[in-house]
């Protein structure tokens, strides 16, 4: 048994892993990282990065069908799925340096590839090594929940960490669950050539504004995906192929099956009873500073609990360094943290929704939209499909979503506004570069002041009073 003593020992090669792991060690702290699956955890190798991989190689196979209303007469893509799996794969290969262990142990950590069981408050043991830490991290990540639906333990189906490996093109894709991740493998098959039915016993893309949520669903059907909202699976069965029996006694026939039925934390086999860590049914219990009922132990990313999303681990991995380094205090917030769908029309949302907005400030609550169809380079691209929907409270955004072209893109700059506490003058006052999609957010920010403005009867006299005396 290798014995090692360490400041800092983190759990998990994922995006809040390793951002702690370089973090820490560049900045003077001993660091071990163990990790027992593959470097770059879930994001590279199953999730963000093969996903987007998968939907650019999609929407380029679409635009051969989508150019007539500029002039670009259709033509059937000639689509070689398993081509497109290797473009997947590059794109992981070409990412996977910069999370590799080689990379990592020439910052100067000691990296460890088995997995790790905590054996006290202070000890976890991986492989042959016994390790000693002042502070832990736990940033395992998480994995895809598997519904007890009767039948389906029998099947050969798919998940995330799966699904990216599949070369046969399915010829009917069936997909339990209507969330970001159901929808975007939904797009993604049916554009390049697949049936596909999306099962979803709540509604679809529920966690999103229903206003913002539809247009999505809307494109998705309008491309020939079947999405059923509101049904229940009772049960699953095999044979030729995948057949699901509905709650209501209907059958639906499918080549292959993806279950993206939601995640939960990963924090089987670490041992959380022997090291005195709480953990629940979402993950790890955590502070506001996320750390753990063992002092001595932190939480990020999915472990901890919260929302899965890569760049919130990362945000996490700043603020428990700030913690274990430089013993500042630090809180993780929520109210500036951007998610995104990446169909398109993209969905992305930061802050509040209009209805959790209604909610928590009643009548002090103004909303703001503005139609991408107003935009002149959404016109001049034909994807003027999709609003800007702004949440205002005395003044300042306390929530945006936006549907449409490059939303992911474009809530960026209303993270940052809710960030810095910035006030709708500041937004309306910037100037962007013409024609640019960017110009939503601006006209947004300026609808907020047009009543006050052109509608002010006040404005109107004293704009005369000037008038009249200007020389």
């Amino acid at each position: 048994m290798t014995r090692i003593e360490t400041d800092i020992c983190v759990i998990g090669a994922g995006s809040g892993g390793l951002s702690v792991a370089a973090g820490a060690v560049q900045m003077g702290a001993r660091v071990v990282l163990i990790e027992g699956a593959e470097m770059g955890g879930d994001c590279l190798n199953h999730g963000c990065v093969p996903s987007k991989a998968l939907l650019a190689a999609a929407r380029a196979a679409h635009a051969m069908t989508a150019g007539a209303a500029l002039g670009i007469a259709p033509a059937v893509p000639q689509v070689d799925f398993g081509a497109v799996k290797d473009h997947v794969a590059r794109t992981i290969a070409a990412i996977a340096p910069l999370d590799s262990q080689e990379r990592f142990e020439g910052l100067g950590v000691t990296v460890i590839r088995d997995w790790a069981r905590f054996l006290s408050p202070t000890e976890v043991q991986a492989g042959a090594a016994r390790i000693t830490a002042r502070r832990f991290v736990i940033a395992t990540g998480s994995r895809p929940v598997v519904p007890p639906v009767p039948g389906l333990a029998d099947l050969p189906y798919l998940t995330n960490e799966t699904i990216f490996a599949l070369r046969e093109k399915p010829s009917h894709l069936l997909i339990l669950g209507g969330g970001p991740i159901g929808l975007e493998m939904a797009q993604a098959h049916r554009r390049l050539g697949c049936g596909v039915t999306v099962i979803e016993a709540g509604p679809a893309l529920g966690r999103e504004d229903p206003e913002l949520a539809a247009v999505v669903v809307q494109q998705l059907r309008a491309e020939g995906v079947t999405i059923l909202e509101g049904t229940a699976v009772s049960s699953f069965a095999g044979g030729s192929g995948i057949t699901a029996t509905l709650s209501d006694g209907r059958t639906l026939a499918g080549s292959h099956l993806l279950i993206a039925a939601g995640r939960k934390a990963a924090l089987d086999g670490l041992g959380l009873d022997a090291a005195g860590v709480s953990c629940n049914d979402r993950g790890v219990s955590v502070d506001a500073g996320l750390r753990s009922s063992n002092r001595r132990v932190y939480a990020v990313g999915d472990a901890a609990g919260g929302a899965q999303f890569t760049h919130l681990a990362g945000y996490h991995a700043g603020v428990v360094i700030r913690q274990m380094l430089f013993a500042l205090p630090a809180r993780a917030r929520m109210t500036h943290i951007p998610r995104a769908t990446y169909t398109d029309p993209e969905l992305a949302q930061v802050g509040l929704t209009e209805a959790e907005a209604r909610a928590r400030h009643g009548d002090r609550l103004t909303v703001l939209r503005w139609p991408f169809h107003d935009n002149d380079r959404a016109q001049a691209e034909g994807r003027t499909r999709g609003l800007i929907k702004v949440m205002v409270v005395r003044g300042r955004p306390v929530g945006v979503g936006i549907v449409g072209a490059q939303g992911g893109e474009l809530i960026g700059l209303w993270a940052l506004a809710l960030s810095a506490r910035l006030k709708m003058g500041s937004l309306a006052g910037m100037v962007m570069p013409y024609p640019t999609l960017g110009e939503v957010s601006k006209r947004a920010a300026g609808a907020y002041f047009s009543p006050r403005l052109f509608d002010n009867p006040v404005v109107k006299r004293v704009v005369r009073l000037v008038q009249r005396w200007l020389p």
